[in-house]
């Protein structure tokens, strides 16, 4: 078996029987790692006896007398959002139980960054044992923005922050503790060099076709599977399609804000206008194995799953859409 995704954390982590992940102390000193909260030279008593307790106890509760106490106000935001995250994380037996109740709820309080960081380490724990380099490539999709490009009539999909050259501040410490250059050449991954993926996957480096009817988007699905059946623990069945006409629209999910308006569009007025057409990067069609899991009033009918990109050629797949938006009777998580 190849291992990948290093810097996600997740061998830092322990297993319920069923495979789901279990925080433990190490995991959450990956957080007190970032330099939002590493305190800087100039840092109050309070800071520092607090950041200094938690990286000796980082399951220790934290009053918000002790959070008010730090002088400097932006460290005390940071300090709310990081122990919030911690206590939704403790409060859980899994990060999948917690990410799902998080998801459920709207997100709310939990900075994008961290939501990005657990569906990562979420997402490897999902895709474990997976020998196709490909879908481990599309799966970076889940929480990583994606700039995309036509090259030689091909729709290439490339890391957002690799290309832009924005890597001085990794996304995970653990980027920084292993050593990976800032600096990275983009690869689009192909028959030739798709073995090197698994010693470059820490880097998001390695750029993705998603040209419909390629096998890029056919990886997309099989990477989407994986994450409905691990989380949802549902059996579905995902096809990538070149084109959406004459469907019975019963039930759709955007992928991505974008894609949920065109969604909607397509909902209310029944076309997809040429703008809209432009825009779609990926369409799928998905169905259940077992229809009983199913709302009375969508059993028989697939589900259809559109991906698109914003006017500027990005992809901000939103991965909470696949578990909130899915017409599915009862919700049940791995743990």
């Amino acid at each position: 078996m190849r291992d990948f995704w290093i810097s996600g954390g997740h061998h830092l982590l322990d297993r319920t029987a069923n495979g789901g992940l279990v925080v433990t102390d190490d995991f959450l000193k990956i957080y007190l790692a970032r330099p939002e909260l590493m305190p800087p030279p100039e840092a109050c008593n309070a800071e520092r006896a607090l950041y200094d307790a938690l990286l000796a106890e980082p399951r220790r509760p934290v009053s918000a007398a002790e959070i008010s106490a730090i002088a400097d106000r932006d460290a005390r935001e940071n300090w709310q959002l990081l122990i919030g995250f911690r206590d939704l994380l403790l409060r859980h037996e899994t990060l999948e139980a917690a990410y799902l109740d998080l998801m459920r709820n709207g997100g709310r309080g939990v900075p994008p960054l961290f939501i990005n960081q657990l569906v990562h380490v979420i997402l490897r724990n999902a895709l474990d044992g997976c020998d196709d380099p490909e879908v481990i490539r599309a799966a970076e999709l889940f929480f990583r923005p994606q700039r995309v490009t036509v090259l030689d009539k091909s729709l290439i999909a490339a890391d957002e922050e690799t290309v832009s050259g924005i890597g001085g501040t990794p996304s995970s410490p653990l980027v920084s503790m292993l050593g990976i250059p800032e600096e990275a050449h983009i690869h689009v991954l192909n028959a030739e060099n798709a073995d090197e993926y698994w010693e470059r996957s820490d880097q998001f480096d390695t750029a993705i076709n998603l040209t419909g009817g390629q096998s890029g988007l056919r990886a997309l699905a099989a990477a989407m599977k994986r994450w409905i059946e691990h989380l949802l623990g549902v059996e579905v069945d995902i096809d990538a399609l070149t084109e959406l006409c004459d469907v019975n629209l019963v039930w759709y999910v955007g992928l991505d804000a974008d894609a949920t308006k065109i969604g909607d569009n397509i909902w209310n007025d029944g076309e997809l206008d040429e703008t809209g057409a432009s825009r779609i990067v990926g369409l799928f069609r998905l169905t259940f194995r077992d229809p009983a899991v199913v709302l009375d009033k969508v059993k028989g009918e697939p589900v259809y799953l559109i991906l698109a990109m914003t006017p500027d050629k990005l992809i901000r797949m939103k991965a909470q859409n696949l578990v909130t938006g899915l017409p599915i009777k009862h919700l049940e998580t791995v743990g």
